[in-house]
């Protein structure tokens, strides 16, 4: 199966089933995205297909094939990556850094569709799990990326 990850074509041979996140961690050996409740809950798994947020864990090779996977390991060359990244680091969001690879990809696509939200649809959009609580310093970040 061929899929195009990070602008690059790259051939798997796996399963038309198989979920995107296990093609892109064993498939792919990009283990920076992370298999957390496997039922689209978490978050933790999320990547963006076509610049829209979408659980990997749930999702099917078949589904992502000719369209444009985008993961944690190219979200710094995006713009608006970069700046989420470096409101994560400044804020210091992580705790264990479970979940962050997804608050990242999530925070991103959020910022690209709404450049300057309010404090309701930040709340609103993150929606990932964090079992550290860091929820308060994931919305400090959005915030501050979005005025950087």
């Amino acid at each position: 199966m061929n899929l195009k990850i990070n602008g690059k074509q790259v051939e798997l041979s796996v399963e038309a089933d198989t979920p995107l996140l296990w093609a892109l961690r064993e498939g792919a050996n990009m283990v920076g995205t992370k298999y957390g409740c496997g039922v689209a809950q978490c978050g933790a798994c999320t990547v963006w297909v076509d610049g829209q947020a979408i659980r990997s864990c749930v999702t099917p090779v078949s589904a992502v094939q000719d369209r444009e996977i985008t993961t944690i390991e190219a979200i710094e060359n995006d713009p608006v990556g970069r700046k989420v990244v470096d409101a994560w680091v400044a804020h210091q969001v992580p705790q264990c850094g479970y979940c962050q690879s997804g608050q990242v990809m999530a925070a991103t696509a959020l910022l690209k569709q709404i450049p300057n939200p309010s404090d309701d649809q930040i709340e609103a959009a993150m929606i990932n799990l964090c079992r550290c609580g860091t929820y308060n310093a994931v919305a400090a970040a959005v915030r501050d990326a979005a005025k950087a």
